[in-house]
């Protein structure tokens, strides 16, 4: 009897956003299930996948050497992802010219056109109903957090962005396909489930907020009926549920009463971006910027353990000095728990790069790296008010079996992009630390931009 053959391997680089690393864990689950192993590496590969970021230069930059890279180490590459819908001066493909070696070339949420491209090159095992591959899918994460992505897409027209013309209008998945998939990754033990999307706050709108169902009762396509039940999914798990990309539309205070209670994190990653009128009007930004300090104060109001992160560009065309102390201003009253800045930068067909105004780069620059200072200052005064408090901390990282401490987040951290707990070792010999666990630890220190915990 003959040896079964080897399954054909793929290398597989996944760069970008959270969005970009749902549509690689579809791509992924889809090779799987039809019997093609994976790898992160080149090494022993038969092709290369590359999932790539096309937005902001410095990440279109990175996917190219990326694709350069798993050409020269392999020389079988297929490309997908947002860069892959780029087009160049001449309005031709920008890999196709820049890398013509590369096998096909796909936008982003593409996997049946990548799988097509995988077919042609390295024809399929097996049929992929005949064996079987994890219930929630092939996963990049670690597997206590995963990210679910609700919609794809954005409706809005921000003169400093290309999404929409990459990834194209919202578009939102059905409830009932959201909440299933959220019930699968509970049940494979996730621990915290991270809402992604490009507008979250939108969701539903391109349905019309339409009713839709799951496990045999009716839910409405909206963000507050799908918090409801995600709370509900995750509350018999003792998992987190944590909301990414949250425009501050109005109807996201109906949220706020949710995290007050208790059934999903009380952390809103709210993308301000600005908080001068004039400067939000150039930028033609989604919900008015005027009253953004009323907007915090009142769900601060409703959730006083309320943590928010948020994103701004500092240089902006035409940005005034008085338009960025508004901006310091603002990060100041406003005590953004977590904020990052990025210095302006042009984006090749973003409408923004026609505007009048442009600050030379030392300028921009100089601007982000003051607004940082502000914006750290006001970050570690508010991480010092955490000293002496008791948090549950998700423990990331545990080495030498949880005896000699480890890495964690409270849920004012999200993954990669916030702080985190760093755990002291337990002073109880029956308290040990396990990646994927919950541990209640008292805060001991602020060290930066994290924090120090006692396992108690």
């Amino acid at each position: 009897m003959n040896a079964p053959a080897a399954a054909p391997t793929i290398g597989f680089v996944s760069l970008g956003c959270p969005k970009a690393l749902t549509d690689a864990e579809v791509i992924l689950t889809r090779l799987q299930a039809e019997g093609y192993a994976t790898s992160r590496s080149y090494e022993g590969a038969e092709l290369v996948i590359v999932n790539t970021c096309g937005f902001i230069d410095a990440a279109v930059q990175e996917s190219l050497d990326a694709i350069g890279e798993a050409l020269a180490a392999n020389g079988r590459v297929i490309v997908t992802g947002c860069l892959g819908a780029k087009a160049d001066a001449d309005g031709g493909n920008l890999v196709r010219r820049l890398h013509p070696k590369v096998l096909a070339v796909t936008g982003p949420h593409a996997a049946p056109e990548v799988l097509d491209a995988v077919h042609a090159h390295l024809p399929r095992p097996h049929d992929p109903f005949t064996d079987l591959v994890p219930p929630q899918g092939v996963k990049l994460t670690p597997k206590h957090y995963a990210y679910l992505k609700i919609s794809e897409g954005c409706n809005h027209r921000c003169t400093f962005c290309i999404i929409p013309s990459l990834r194209g209008d919202l578009v939102s998945r059905p409830v009932g396909e959201v909440l299933g998939e959220a019930q699968r990754l509970f049940d494979a033990g996730v621990k915290e489930l991270l809402i992604v999307s490009q507008d979250t706050s939108a969701y539903g709108v391109d349905l019309k907020y339409r009713t839709g169902f799951w496990d045999g009762r009716p839910v409405k396509t909206r963000l507050l009926d799908l918090c409801e039940q995600l709370g509900r999914l995750a509350e018999p798990h003792g998992a987190w549920v944590r909301l990414h990309y949250v425009y501050p539309y109005p109807h996201v205070d109906e949220v706020l009463p949710l995290m007050a209670a208790g059934r999903i994190l009380p952390y809103l990653d709210v993308p301000f971006q600005h908080s001068h009128p004039e400067v939000l009007r150039r930028m033609k930004r989604p919900a008015g910027g005027e009253r953004n300090l009323e907007r915090l104060a009142r769900w601060r109001e409703v959730c006083p353990q309320l943590v928010v992160r948020s994103t701004f560009i500092a240089g902006f065309p035409g940005e005034t000095d008085a338009e960025f102390e508004h901006l310091l201003d603002f990060v100041r009253a406003a005590r953004i728990d977590r904020a990052g800045c990025f210095a302006y930068s042009p984006v090749a067909g973003a409408a923004a790069n026609a505007l009048p105004g442009a600050l030379p780069e030392a300028v921009r620059e100089q601007r982000r790296a003051a607004f940082m200072a502000v914006a750290e200052a006001v970050s570690v005064a508010k991480l010092r008010e955490r000293v002496g408090a008791t948090m549950q901390v998700l423990v990331d990282h545990a080495p030498a079996l949880g005896r000699k401490g480890g890495v964690g987040r409270s849920y004012a951290d999200a993954p990669e992009i916030d702080g985190s707990v760093r755990l002291l070792p337990p002073r109880k010999a029956s308290t040990t630390l396990k990646a994927g666990s919950f541990v209640r630890a008292r805060i001991v220190a602020a060290d930066g931009h994290d924090l120090v915990g006692e396992p108690i």
